[in-house]
């Protein structure tokens, strides 16, 4: 998958992105948690052309000071457990599919840890 410039807005980019993800995934994608950034029917629109429903993850009542958002813990998490692996903290990857290969190895390895079919 190709990133989006620094200077494009992400909700802008749906179409082209759910399209890559349901390629990759052979269309297995049903749900697309989103934030607050992509309100409105366009990126709905563009997502459920290509079969995911988008649902905007938002907090239920004004709160003051950090308050985590549902399911943002899910993405955290594995951002922690990915941290955990130092050849992904950094960029020594020359060309983009080692560093996705490594990628895919530490998810494969964390699976394997919470699956509990790691050797004792």
């Amino acid at each position: 998958m190709k990133g989006t410039a620094a200077n494009e807005q992400e909700r802008e980019q749906v179409a082209e992105l759910a399209a890559q993800v349901q390629a990759v995934t052979g269309g297995t994608v049903e749900i697309g948690f989103v934030d607050q950034g992509y309100p409105g029917e366009n990126a709905a629109q563009h997502a459920s052309a290509n079969g995911i429903r988008l649902e905007v993850v938002k907090h239920t009542e004004a709160k003051k000071g950090f308050v985590l958002l549902p399911r943002r813990w899910v993405v955290e998490r594995t951002f922690g457990w990915l941290g955990r692996f130092r050849r992904l903290a950094r960029d020594y990857e020359r060309l983009t599919e080692t560093l996705a290969g490594w990628h895919w190895l530490a998810v494969v390895m964390i699976a394997i840890k919470h699956m509990g079919l790691q050797s004792q």
